[in-house]
Formats: C-alpha cells, structure tokens, sequence
C-alpha cells in the first residue's frame, strides 16, 4: 500500500492504474477511521480493481474552530487498517496541498437548491459549502468509478447526490448502510471523545430513534418529532440540537406518512456532537 500527499504524484498513479483499463474505487475520509469506514472500503475493494482512501481534515467544512482542532488524528493507525484489508493507495494531503489561501480564508458558493438549509446546514451554516469543495476537488484528482458514503450523514450523502447531477461529474455514488456499535450507537469518528460514562448516554440514541417506529402511522410526524426530542433530552447528559422528518429525497420536513421518510436527528452528549437517523419506510403502508 502506497501513501502520498502530492496531488502531481496521485494522479501519475491514477493515470497509469487508468491506461490498464482498471475500475477505481475510492471512498474519502477524515481519518479517525472504525469499523463504519472499514465496511466502505471492504466493499470498494470487492467491486473495484484500484482503491483509494483520501484521510483529510478538511477545514473549510468547519464552523467551530476548536472542533477542527479536537478532531481525532491517528494516520498510522489508520493506515495500518487499511493495509490489512487491502487498500491500495492512501491520499493524505495537508491544507496546502489542497488549498489556496484565498480558498481558506473565502467561501465556496454552491446551489445547494434548498438542500444546505434545513438540519445540519441550519445549525452549522457554510459546512455543505466546505464539503462540496473538498469532495468536487477530491472527485477531480481521483478521477474515480464509484465512491462510497455512509448513510449516518444522511443529509450530506443526499447532498452529495445532487451536487455529482449538478456538476455532471461521471462518479457512481454508492450508500451504505449506518455501522453500529454492539450498543446500538452510530459508529462516529467523535465517538473517540466519550467517556465510557457517555457512551452508555449515548447509546440510548439509536433505542429512541428505534422504538419511534412503532409509533407510525399513530402519532403524526409533529407529534413523533416531540415525542423523541422529550425522550432523548429526559436521558442524563444528552441534549437534543434537532430532530426532523424529512422527505428521503428532497430534505423537507413531512407533514404525514404517505411517502418514504427518515427521521435525522443532532445530539449533544457533553461537548460531542453526535447524528443519527432512522427511516421509516418499511412502516408505511
């Protein structure tokens, strides 16, 4: 397994895995990785004869400055994963590699179509801008066949989606289903950051969003919403940041049950900031 951070040198490989005719996988990362990103890049290797991690903390795509810096960093320990599962490239840039200084300290404007303004986009304004940037940037030097996102970021995979139709960029993008813990809670890279105490917190996430489902068509949507953030916020130590549920596709909020929807919901567990979402599809007649 090679690892690189020169843009000039990443692309020589893709241009010579290219010219013989081999299919690229490529799945993009901030490092910190677990189980959750090791189900992405063990299925890109199973469909794909080249494959690439990108492990970049993409700083644009934060609000908050001291959670960019509290972002957790092990490369060796990620690299060390990635080989043993067969990985065949890592891209691990830093900002200069990537950026401008004008691109650093600027906004990247984008027509999100409405998508950036509910949820994450509504709480953490300008971080679709960021994500859009590092991953259009991130498509063009890869260059690749498929790319794999995890459905935890929802919002952000059904931005993603519309961001390749709008760009016309020739990627096939694959979803994969959310990793959990054997509690229940969503694999996260900030689940690094919980005390054992905390996670026990958070693990009765999941349980809420789960049990939610027994309550449709029942309750309405408005209801439901305030019957998950009154559960979760009772929970010691979690505080409900939202909780909407959303149209699978367009990202705005139901008013009944008539069509496929996911519940998505932001959880502060002491100073962690966790998501998660359930759907609720198989529950509509």
């Amino acid at each position: 397994m090679k690892i690189i951070s020169s843009i000039q040198e990443l692309q020589a490989d893709i241009k010579a895995v290219k010219a013989k005719g081999k299919t690229i996988g490529f799945v993009p990362t901030m490092g910190a990785l677990h189980a959750g990103h090791k189900s992405l890049v063990a299925r890109s290797i199973s469909e794909n004869d080249f494959n690439v991690v990108s492990i970049f903390v993409n700083p644009t795509q934060f609000n908050n400055l001291s959670d960019l810096e509290k972002y957790p960093r092990n490369i060796e320990r990620d690299a060390e994963m990635l080989g043993a599962i067969g990985c065949d490239l890592i891209f691990a840039p830093q900002s200069e590699d990537i950026y401008t200084e004008d691109e650093l300290t600027g906004r990247f404007d984008f027509d999100f179509a409405g998508l950036d303004k509910v949820m994450e986009g509504k709480f953490r304004p300008g971080h679709f801008n960021g994500v859009v940037q590092i991953v259009s940037k991130l498509f063009n030097f890869v260059q690749p066949d498929k790319a794999y996102f995890g459905e935890k970021d929802f919002q952000q995979l059904a931005i993603i989606h519309y961001m390749v139709k709008a760009l016309n960029i020739n990627v096939e993008i694959v979803d994969c289903p959310i990793v959990r813990e054997e509690s229940g809670l969503a694999m996260s890279s900030r689940n690094e950051r919980l005390t054992p105490e905390q996670r026990k917190y958070a693990a009765e996430i999941s349980k809420v969003l789960f049990e939610s489902r027994n309550f449709v068509p029942d309750l309405s949507p408005a209801d439901l919403t305030v019957w998950v953030s009154g559960r979760i916020n009772a929970i010691e130590g979690l505080k409900v940041e939202y909780f909407e549920i959303v149209d699978s596709e367009n990202l705005r909020t139901v008013q009944t049950w008539e069509k496929p929807a996911v519940g998505c919901i932001a959880v502060f567990c002491g100073e962690v900031r966790l998501i998660d979402n359930v759907r609720f599809e198989s529950m509509i007649n």
